[in-house]
């Protein structure tokens, strides 16, 4: 199902939802957003502050 907002599942999470909701929204498989996060960490920058502020801006689903 692809949403045209941004937010966070209920359904197929893992920590927060962020990656499934990124999916979600861009039509994507989640396991391939959470694959590019994890290697994206592996290169210098803020990964986990844009992961930790999406998951304080994107709302909750509720479904």
């Amino acid at each position: 199902m692809t949403t045209m907002t941004l937010s966070r599942p209920r359904t197929n999470r893992m920590i927060a939802g962020v990656c499934a909701g990124l999916a979600d929204r861009y039509g994507w498989k989640p396991s391939t957003v959470r694959i590019v996060f994890l290697l994206s960490c592996l290169l210098p920058g803020p990964q986990f502050l844009i992961y930790i502020a999406l998951w304080l801006i994107m709302p909750d689903r509720g479904y």
